[in-house]
Formats: C-alpha cells, structure tokens, sequence
C-alpha cells in the first residue's frame, strides 16, 4: 500500500513539474515572439526613413527650383541651397538609423519586452498654416511625427464652412411680413468644405473659393397650419387639431463657388512664403447648384389626450434640382452671409416660393 502511494505521489510531482515548465516555455517563447516582432518593425522602419527622406529632399529640390523660377535666388545659391539640403538630409538618415539600432540593440539585450518609444502621444489638430506642425489643415497622429518640408508656395488652401441663421422664403404676389412662416423659428444650418485658390501668380486680392455643403432649411409654419399634397398641388391648410409644432425641411448637397476678393498679407520665411487673410476684410460674391436630397413635415399635437409626433418624408414636390446667388462679407474668418434660391421650393405650383436666408458664416482657415 505504502508503494502505491509513493508512486501516485511521485506522479503527481512529475505531471506538476513538466505542466510548470511548458507553461514557463510557452511565457518564453511569447517573449521572445513580441521581442523579435519589435525588431521587424524597426528594420522595416530603417528603410522607410531612408525613403522618407529622399522624397524630402526631393521636394526640397523642386522648393527650390520654383524659388530660382521665381527669381528670388541666383543659380549659384540654387545650387549651394540643394547642395546644404543634400547634407542635410544625409545627416538625418544616418542620425535616424543610429536610433533604430540602439533600440534593437537594447530590445536584444533584454530578455523581456521592452518599452523604446520615449513619446508615443497623439494630437488632434484642425488648422493649417502652423510652423509646429506644418500645412496640413486637419492633423490626426504622433506628436513626434517627422514633418514633411513644406512648399515653397502654396496657391491652394482648404477649410472647414459653417453658417447657421435665419431662413424663409419670398412667395409671389405677397408681401414678406405676410409670410406663413414664423420668422424666429425657420432657420438654416449648412456645413461644408471648401477650397481656395490665389487666381494671380503675384497678388492673392483675388481668390476662387470652391467646394461641397449640406444645407438644411427649415420652415417653422405658423397659423395651425401644414403642408398638404393634392394629386400635384402642395397647399398651406388648417390642421384639424391644434398643433404644438409644423415644421417643414429640405436637405440639399450643393457645391458653391464663390469670387472672394479683398488685401492679404504676405508672410515670407526662409525657404516659403504664405498668404493670410486673417483678420482682414473680405467679400466673396457667387452661387451654388445641387440637389434636394430630402424633404420632411414634423407635426407635433394630442389626439385623446396622447402627444403624437407625425413625421412625413417625401411626397412635397419638392424641387430636386437646386440653384441660387449667395455672398458673404466677413472680417477674418467670420461673416454676414446671404444665399438666396432661384428655383422655387415646389415645382409646378401656382405660386412660386423661394427660399432665403440670412446668417452668420464661418470659414475655419
């Protein structure tokens, strides 16, 4: 008996023993899997810094031939400047790559994973014409990233276009202050992205401003009263029941174009030179054409003493094709801004009704 339990005792040992040591092996050999999988990535990082800074100085190169074009240098300094950015970049690479080997030096002498990057934060920025971070007008990544040079000159810029205000809408034959809409509750929201381009090689007073916005314009219909289609025929009619709330919106995507025009000024570094509108009048006169992509009707009221919500979609002879004047008159990045349709709201109707609105634009540059 006394055998027997020696050898279960004995057996237990072992299979205790040998499951420890696998699972010491199998923590080894993950070790050793994320260590190796670190120096991968960094000796696959050693050729992207050198490609990296060959297309540096490849557009530093072309920086500055457009200067030398431009007659802001000699041919001699043109060559002197690609001569000092050669050097340079050279310099980067060995400097760059003398990191990456430390790193995986000190990744193999260590048995265990180890940290090597030092600063792995991130940033999210909007807003270009930074020297800390360079032209890009949206930035999301690493706070340590390696920049790219930048160009000499800059013709083409983009921002972000946000404008909220009043909305309603000039009917034939009636007089405005007669109008069904209330004229605090009807407003628009548009929100867009939009290009700007110095037309001239040597001034920026004009500029072509192009791009893309959704525009939402709503009614906010006053009297008891809702939008009603019969058979073609879309007419304001009293609700049979009292209502909280009628409105009416259409959604449009558009594309605007805009001749901005107004003094800049000139901001001129080293090996760039910028143009900045900031804090400077400016007025941009055009228009835009789109389509409608949507129409609602929102009632709010209580039958039997239940609230009921009534969202009607579609169905309002709406317009699809969308066209009209707009304008803006802005100090800095801010603006009075005015659009105004020239297509009516509804199509085929014995009335025309255009919309317009009148409100605050902002031009995130």
């Amino acid at each position: 008996m006394n055998t027997i339990t020696r050898l279960v005792v004995y057996a237990i040992i072992s299979v205790t023993f040998a499951t420890t040591h696998a699972q010491e092996k199998a923590v080894d050999s993950l070790k050793k899997t994320s260590v190796d999988y670190k120096i991968e990535a960094l000796e696959t990082l050693k050729t992207k810094i050198e490609k990296e800074e060959r297309e540096f100085l490849k557009q530093e190169i072309e920086s500055i031939n457009d200067r030398l074009d431009a007659k802001q240098i000699t041919a001699a300094e043109a060559e002197e400047l690609k001569k000092e950015a050669a050097e340079k970049r050279a310099a980067n690479i060995e400097n760059r790559l003398a990191i990456v080997d430390n790193k995986i030096e000190l990744l193999k002498r260590n048995d265990s994973v180890y940290s090597v990057d030092d600063d792995e934060s991130f940033i999210f920025r909007i807003g270009g014409d930074n020297d800390d971070f360079g032209d890009e007008f949206i930035y999301f990544g690493k706070k340590n990233r390696v920049h790219k040079p930048r160009k000499y000159d800059r013709r083409t810029t983009s921002d972000i276009v946000f404008a909220i205000g009043f909305n309603n809408a000039i009917i034939e034959d009636q007089d405005f202050n007669d109008s069904p809409y209330k004229l605090g509750g009807s407003g628009f929201i548009e929100l867009g992205y939009a290009w700007k381009t110095r037309i001239f090689d040597n001034t920026n007073f004009w500029r072509l401003k192009y791009g893309f916005s959704f525009q939402w314009n709503k009614f906010d219909i006053k009297d008891n009263q809702y939008f009603v289609n019969t058979d073609g025929d879309v007419t304001l009619q009293e609700f049979p029941l009292d209502l909280n709330k009628a409105k009416f919106r259409t959604t449009n995507l558009v594309f605007p174009v805009h001749l901005e025009f107004g003094p800049s000024k000139k901001i001129e570094k080293e090996d760039y030179f910028r143009y900045s509108t900031r804090n400077k009048f400016k007025i941009g006169l055009g228009g835009y054409a789109g389509l409608n992509i949507g129409s609602m009707q929102k009632l709010k009221y209580k039958e039997d003493g239940n609230r009921i919500k009534d969202k009607q979609r579609g169905g309002f002879e709406v317009n699809e094709f969308v066209y009209g004047l707009s304008g803006y008159l802005a100090w800095g990045d801010t603006a009075l801004y005015v659009k105004y349709d020239l297509n009516p709201l509804f199509k085929d109707q014995a009335f025309d009704q255009n919309n317009i609105s009148v409100g605050l634009r902002f031009d995130m540059d």
